[in-house]
């Protein structure tokens, strides 16, 4: 799930190649073990103009998932489907999905943070972002229903680089982070927790008079992009920096 949608078993890929049928696996594995009713298949696929026979065509992609699982991986493949009005289950575990493993390891490192134990924090999380092989559902057309948890899965990613950069920084990793820190605030112009660690790091790096420019940076873009100045943290972060100045 997190990246191209694929299905493995063994060394054999199950992946569907049909658009739409890749669509009912990802819903189906986005709320295993639990009933996805049939009304959310056709509310995914077609939205708010389903065909007549949008019921028929959500069962023949259910039949196709449960033929194409039980040719890879004989018929306990095929069990993984089970009918329950008003519509389907897949049963899995939790160690069968990367989601539910990042999930499962982000809420570890997020416990040893907070345990005052950031080196192990650091090291579980990463192994939490390692699981990552580009945007979740890259290879799904996603309806609404998907677009909502895609959006949710990009926060979870976000929220546990915050935490692992968090446990880098109370390791004294400043300088270390820096050329991570300018990507993220690239590639996430309005997030201002990227922004404030950068100026921290490099503040803390000895880079004032950097430090003081990404404050301006950041300031220009809010500026620009949502008419609000930086938040009371952030000028806070400035005003370290430029005492630091003053102190040297």
């Amino acid at each position: 799930m997190l990246g191209p949608l694929e299905v493995l078993h063994g060394d054999l890929t199950c992946t569907p190649t049909a658009p739409k049928v890749r669509g009912v696996l990802a819903l189906l594995i986005l709320r295993a073990n639990h009933v996805v009713d049939t009304a959310s298949f056709i509310e995914e696929l077609w939205g708010e103009r389903p065909p007549r026979s949008a019921v028929t065509t959500a069962q023949t992609y259910i039949y196709h998932l449960r033929k194409l699982f039980a040719r890879e991986a004989g018929p306990e493949g095929e069990e993984l489907f089970v009918t329950r009005p008003p519509g389907y289950v897949l049963t899995v575990g939790e160690r069968q999905v990367d989601l539910y493993e990042f999930e499962q390891l982000t809420r570890q490192g997020r416990i040893l943070l907070a345990d005052g134990k950031p080196a192990e924090a650091a090291q579980v999380l990463r192994r939490a972002l390692q699981l990552w092989r580009g945007p979740a559902l890259a290879n799904v057309s996603a309806g609404r229903l998907l677009e909502g948890s895609v959006a949710h899965l990009e926060e979870e990613r976000i929220h546990a680089t915050q935490l692992r950069i968090e446990a880098d920084l109370q390791l004294g990793r400043h300088r270390a982070l820096i050329a991570e820190l300018r990507s993220l605030v690239t590639l996430y112009p309005l997030n201002e927790w990227f922004h404030g660690k950068l100026i921290l790091a490099l503040s803390r790096s000895g880079r004032r008079g950097e430090s003081l420019q990404a404050y301006q940076s950041l300031r220009q873009i809010l500026d620009r992009e949502l008419g609000l100045a930086p938040s009371p943290e952030l000028q806070r972060l400035q005003r370290e920096a430029l005492a630091l100045g003053t102190s040297a």
